[in-house]
């Protein structure tokens, strides 16, 4: 986990309902906070994912997939290779 902040994952808590994500933050700094939390709970450091995997792991927690892959990706908590086949855990 990284140190930066104090409160850890029970900040993001509130962010969601019976394990489902309420809605994606607007601010930057929370929905760091959030992309954090779910690339260290989602995905495992050394491994590959394709697409459809990480899809799969992001639709546990919020119908959107497709913005928060985005969001991790740019983000740089995900990385993907150039011809987006595959993607693995950043740090």
């Amino acid at each position: 986990m990284s140190d930066t902040g104090t409160g850890g994952s029970h900040d993001v808590s509130a962010l969601f309902s019976h394990g489902r994500l309420t809605a994606i933050p607007r601010k930057p700094a929370r929905r760091e906070q959030l992309l954090v939390h779910l690339a260290e709970t989602l995905f495992e450091p050394g491994r590959s994912y394709t697409e459809p995997e990480v899809n799969e792991a992001l639709r546990t927690v919020h119908e959107d997939c497709s913005a928060l892959r985005r969001y991790l990706v740019v983000g740089g908590m995900l990385a993907r290779t150039r011809d987006g086949a595959a993607y693995h855990r950043v740090g």
